[in-house]
């Protein structure tokens, strides 16, 4: 499993718009990534819901897991984008 630790840069975290933007980005990889928040269990990072209850603020830190053969690949994109504000 691939792993990839993250701080975000949203000013608002993870919520509403960000979250949207981030979750749409997930289910355009084909990929199976996962998210967690100081060693929660890890959500799905397709689901808008999954997301959002991980209640992740601007600064705070998650890790992304992926397994597959694009997996490093895809946690590069989305801890880029996730280091980006995406309130914009």
């Amino acid at each position: 499993m691939a792993t990839r630790t993250v701080t975000i840069g949203s000013p608002v975290g993870l919520h509403a718009r960000p979250a949207a933007v981030f979750t749409r980005a997930v289910e355009d990889t084909g990929v199976n990534v996962r998210i967690s928040k100081d060693g929660s269990v890890p959500q799905d990072a397709a689901s808008i819901l999954g997301v959002m209850t991980l209640a992740v603020e601007h600064g705070d830190t998650v890790t992304l897991h992926a397994d597959g053969p694009r997996a490093e690949e895809v946690l590069a994109e989305l801890a880029d984008l996730l280091a980006q504000d995406l309130t914009a």
